[in-house]
């Protein structure tokens, strides 16, 4: 059989039993030292059933780089990327050199493993065989960087790169949204405007408006829609952006007159809606929006979900949860996470235990989302034994399980054990963030542990490189009132760097507070005063003074601090309460 006849067949070659005929026939007549016909096979192969293809490589003496090339873009496709990979390196060791065409595949698949030395060691020889000034080639590793979000490694490529098309652009866009860095994906849409003359396209508008939405920038928002309006053209992708745009922006009656002028809606933009309605606490306008929508995937259902929890309505979140069962609508972990949520901000252990039973049931793995959910579920509803053996369970802990593990025992009074277990933290490896100094510090505060959270606190900054907050220092401040220690206490505060009144009033008044404690009258004059100075229109420090005076029998200045209070027009308000006995109060 002629070389064409063969390229004609398998060109022509509707099914793998065919296929197969056609290749033994190849391969018992030596048809395949033809490097047209063997492009085909491979090509063909490839497409149709990878593991055959590996099989008919696998015969292959003496690949060419177009075959390669087939194989690894076939291996990405499929998602067998640690292949592709290992193909790559196969074809450098037989000394083939890798083209345009081998690059975009092989970043695909770093950045669909998340390797970033291997990303960067690739990049590195696309770099030294020229390969990179190919916009196709640079593109690719834009969009790889972005993908493993590396934003210093992507800025610095897009800067290096000779000439940029719109999808260089947009892929720096969109890579610095995936990164947080909103204000760069801004800026860079506003310098693509002023130095590129390309004109902004769909991908374009939907990123920056991801960043306009982060930073409630509603004047570039409002720039966008206008463009839009007048150049672009509407889509539904682009309406949808906007409506999420001005209903996150607090702009309600914008994003309903876009809602209610498109021509067509699909679940995205009935989404957006519904979830702008349940942030602005109107939930009967939410609930209307749902039920309005056609169609109801599980984002929407667990939209309105998370917006009756948000205003703690346990038992509507989990009657509409019941109807989302009933609707052929499996829950994902998400789903379950906001319930449990739910359940453990209202206290209501009952049908968190439910929800519990429902996972064991359904059998879905208590990864770390879900376990620190169930962890922050019984230890707010005082089963603490319970949310340990959860947390001893998990067979993947993250920072946010161990760190809700921490708080739950420091809730809970449980002190020491939150202290070990903030040590076995650091011992496996995780890294503490500011959340589990609050936890750690709190437990050192309640449980007198001085020493310990002395050294916590100084570890913040030396070791791990987090500046405290007003909370950390208001726990460190707590600790040494505690224990006596109120000088160290105030010259912690005088020492803090934000000397702003909101960050130091709360400290002076814990310090005060202290100092009424230990009937420190010396310190508490101090302190009141500098209260006073900095907070003139409260009258909770010179109650407090006052109240220092009273402790130590220093009457006359008791007097005086009244008499103060009276001349500046400040009085202590009366402290109430209330009995309901059998529905009168």
């Amino acid at each position: 059989m002629p070389k064409k006849a063969c390229i004609d067949l398998i060109k022509n070659c509707k099914s793998m039993v065919c296929f197969k005929q056609i290749q033994a026939h190849i391969f018992t007549h030596g048809l395949h030292d033809s490097i047209d016909v063997l492009h085909k096979l491979i090509a063909f192969a490839a497409v149709a059933d990878l593991s055959h293809a590996d099989k008919v490589f696998s015969q292959i003496e003496r690949p060419t780089l177009f075959i390669y090339n087939v194989m690894i873009k076939a291996h990405v496709k499929f998602g067998s990327c640690r292949k592709a990979l290992s193909l790559f390196d196969e074809l450098r060791l037989k000394g083939l050199l890798p083209d345009n065409y081998t690059y975009p595949f092989v970043f695909k698949a770093v950045g669909k493993l998340r390797i970033v030395p291997e990303g960067e060691k690739i990049h590195g020889f696309a770099l030294k065989s020229g390969d990179l000034y190919d916009c196709y080639v640079c593109n690719s590793v834009l969009d790889l960087y972005s993908e493993l979000g590396c934003a210093k490694n992507l800025a610095k490529v897009f800067d290096e790169i000779p000439k940029r098309d719109l999808i260089s652009w947009n892929v720096l866009i969109s890579g610095f949204v995936k990164s947080s860095r909103f204000e760069d994906a801004v800026n860079v849409y506003r310098r693509m405007r002023q130095e590129a003359s390309l004109q902004p396209d769909e991908a374009t508008i939907v990123s920056t408006l991801s960043a306009c939405t982060a930073l409630k920038n509603l004047d570039l928002g409002r720039e966008i829609h206008e463009y839009v309006s007048e150049k672009l053209g509407f889509t539904m992708i682009i309406g949808n952006a906007l409506i999420d745009m001005y209903a996150k922006c607090g702009c309600l009656e914008i994003a309903r007159g876009l809602f209610d002028a498109m021509p067509e809606k699909n679940v995205i933009c009935w989404t957006s809606m519904v979830s702008a309605y349940t942030n602005s606490g109107c939930l009967d306008e939410a609930r209307d929006f749902f039920e309005r929508s056609s169609v109801k995937d599980l984002v929407l259902w667990t939209t309105m979900i998370n917006g009756y929890v948000q205003f703690n309505e346990v038992d509507e979140a989990m009657a509409l949860f019941r109807r989302m069962q009933m609707s052929g609508i499996k829950p994902d972990k998400y789903t379950l996470v906001t319930l449990l949520t739910g359940c453990a901000q209202s206290g209501a252990l009952e049908q968190g235990e439910w929800i519990h039973a429902y996972l064991r049931e359904n059998r879905i793995s208590i990864d770390a989302v879900v376990g620190t959910a169930l962890i922050e579920l019984y230890a707010k509803c005082g089963c603490l034994e319970k949310s340990l053996q959860i947390f001893y369970q998990l067979s993947q802990k993250d920072a946010a399980s161990w760190t809700s593990m921490i708080c739950a025992l420091s809730m809970n009074g449980d002190a020491g054990r939150a202290v070990q277990l903030f040590t076995e933290m650091t011992q496996a490896g995780i890294r503490p963030d500011d959340i589990t100094f609050i936890g750690v510090l709190s437990a050192c505060s309640h449980g007198g542990l001085v020493e310990e959270g002395r050294k916590h606190f100084d570890s913040m900054t030396k070791v791990y490189q987090i500046e405290p907050k007003l909370e950390h220092y208001g726990c460190l401040i707590d600790l040494l009132g505690r224990a006596g220690l109120l000088e160290e206490a105030e010259q912690i505060i005088r020492e803090v760097p934000d000397q702003d009144n909101k960050f130091v009033i709360p400290l002076y008044s814990a310090l005060l507070s202290a100092c009424r404690s230990y009937e420190n009258v010396e310190i508490g004059e101090r302190v009141a005063k500098k209260l006073l100075e900095i907070e003139s229109g409260d009258s909770s420090g010179h109650t407090l003074l006052a109240n220092i005076y009273a402790a130590a029998s220093r009457w006359e200045d008791v007097k005086k601090v009244r008499r103060k209070m009276g001349t500046m027009g400040r009085k202590k308000l009366p402290g109430c309460s209330a009995l309901d006995v059998r529905g009168l109060y």
